[in-house]
C-alpha cells in the first residue's frame, strides 16, 4: 500500500529572499550548462545553487544558512497541498495539470507499491547521493501518476503562485479532512514513476545506508492520470550513426506518424514495429551517439544540416502502455516518456531532519 502523509514543508520567504520568480527553476537533470549560469545570476538564493551545485558542501552550507537568515522557512505544521500548472504543450494546445504534494514513504521496487517504468544510469545516481548525504533533504519533488480521478472544488486564492519558463505553478495547502481522505484513498494505490527514476533510486539507497524514519520519505508530486491536463509527447532520436536501423520507403509523413519513421539523406522509412513500442523499436537497432528533443522538425533539421546522420521520428508513448510495461515488471528505454510540463523546482522542499 501507498503510505502518504502530509509534511512540514521547508519554502522560500519571498520578503526575505526576492522574488519568487527569481527563486524557482526546472529540475536538475533538464538545465543546461548556459541556463545553470543564468539561474544562478537571478538570485544568490535561486534553488539551483542547491540542486546543481559547485559542490555538495557548498549546497549544505548554503541550506544551513538559508535557513539562518529566513530565507528558507518551515512551516510550522504539517499539510498536504494541491498544485496546479497551466501550460502550452509542444503541440500549441493550452491545459492545465493537477495533482496532490505529499510525502511518499519508500518502498523497494519488489513490493510492488511504486513502479518504475524506465532504465536508470548509475552516473546520475553517485552525484545525487552526495548532494542527499550532505543536504538532508529532498531538495525537489518526484513525479508520480496514480490511475485514479480526483476533483478538487472550492478552491480560493492559492497560498503560492509562480511562472517559469511558460509554466504558471500554483498551490493550494489543504484542509485536514480533505488531506485525510485522499491519504486514505491512495492507501490502496499503486504509483508509477513518470520523472525521477534516478533520484528515487538514490533516495532508496541513501535510506538503506542510513536507517532512519526520516530517510524514509521523499516529496512526491501524485498526478491523476484521469484528466485531460495529462500529456505525453514523444522523444525524437538524433543519432550520429543509425546502427542496422532500415525499413520501408514512405512519402513524407503528415503530422501524424504511420509508426517509428527513419529519417537520413532526405528519406523516411517506415520501421517495422513487430509488436514493440515505438523507443523500444529504436533501441532494438542499436544506434550511436543519440541525442533528442521533443521538436520533430528540429530531428529533420539536425539531419538536413549534416549534423547527424538519421532521426528517428516517433509516435507519444501512450499512458496506458506505460503502465502496462510497469506493470509487467519490464523497463522502457530511457527517454520513452516526455510528461510536459516538468515539476518547478523550489516551491516546496522537504527537510528529513
Amino acid at each position: 500500500m501507498a503510505v502518504v502523509r502530509p509534511f512540514r514543508a521547508l519554502r522560500y520567504d519571498p520578503a526575505v529572499g526576492g522574488p519568487l520568480e527569481s527563486l524557482v527553476a526546472p529540475p536538475y537533470d533538464v538545465i543546461a550548462p548556459e541556463q545553470r549560469e543564468e539561474l544562478r545570476g537571478r538570485s544568490p538564493y535561486n534553488v539551483v545553487h542547491l540542486t546543481l551545485p559547485d559542490s555538495e558542501e557548498q549546497a549544505a552550507a548554503s541550506l544551513a544558512e538559508w535557513q539562518e537568515r529566513g530565507v528558507l522557512v518551515r512551516d510550522p505544521n504539517a499539510a498536504c497541498w494541491w498544485l496546479a500548472q497551466e501550460y502550452v504543450g509542444p503541440d500549441g494546445l493550452a491545459r492545465r495539470r493537477e495533482g496532490l504534494v505529499a510525502a511518499l514513504r519508500l518502498e523497494p521496487y519488489e513490493n510492488r507499491v511504486v513502479l518504475p517504468h524506465e532504465r536508470t544510469h548509475a552516473g546520475p545516481k553517485e552525484g545525487r547521493l552526495r548532494l542527499l548525504r550532505a543536504t538532508r533533504a529532498q531538495l525537489e519533488p518526484l513525479f508520480f501518476l496514480w490511475d485514479g480521478t480526483v476533483e478538487v472544488d472550492g478552491l480560493s486564492e492559492p497560498e503560492l503562485e509562480v511562472e517559469e519558463g511558460g509554466v504558471v505553478s500554483r498551490l493550494w495547502r489543504l484542509g485536514a479532512e480533505f488531506s485525510d481522505a485522499l491519504v486514505a484513498e491512495l492507501a490502496a494505490a499503486q504509483l508509477l514513476i513518470a520523472d525521477g527514476h534516478h533520484r528515487y533510486e538514490t533516495a532508496l539507497a541513501f535510506h538503506d545506508e542510513d536507517g532512519s524514519e526520516a530517510s524514509a520519505w521523499l516529496l512526491a508530486v501524485i498526478v491523476p492520470t484521469g484528466q485531460e491536463g495529462l500529456t505525453i509527447f514523444p522523444t525524437h532520436r538524433v543519432a550520429q550513426n543509425a546502427g542496422g536501423a532500415s525499413g520501408t520507403p514512405i512519402d513524407p509523413p503528415r503530422e501524424s506518424l504511420p509508426g517509428p519513421v527513419l529519417y537520413r539523406a532526405g528519406r523516411y522509412e517506415l520501421l517495422s514495429g513487430n509488436g514493440f513500442l515505438d523507443p523500444e523499436v529504436v533501441d532494438r537497432f542499436g544506434p550511436g551517439g543519440v541525442t533528442y528533443t521533443p521538436h520533430r522538425e528540429e530531428a529533420v533539421a539536425t539531419v538536413d544540416r549534416g549534423e547527424a546522420e538519421a532521426a528517428f521520428l516517433l509516435r507519444p508513448t501512450r499512458i496506458e502502455d506505460v503502465w502496462a510495461v510497469a506493470r509487467r515488471g519490464e523497463v522502457m528505454p530511457q527517454k520513452s516518456t516526455f510528461f510536459y510540463p516538468k515539476l518547478t523546482s523550489g516551491l516546496l522542499l522537504l527537510a528529513l531532519d
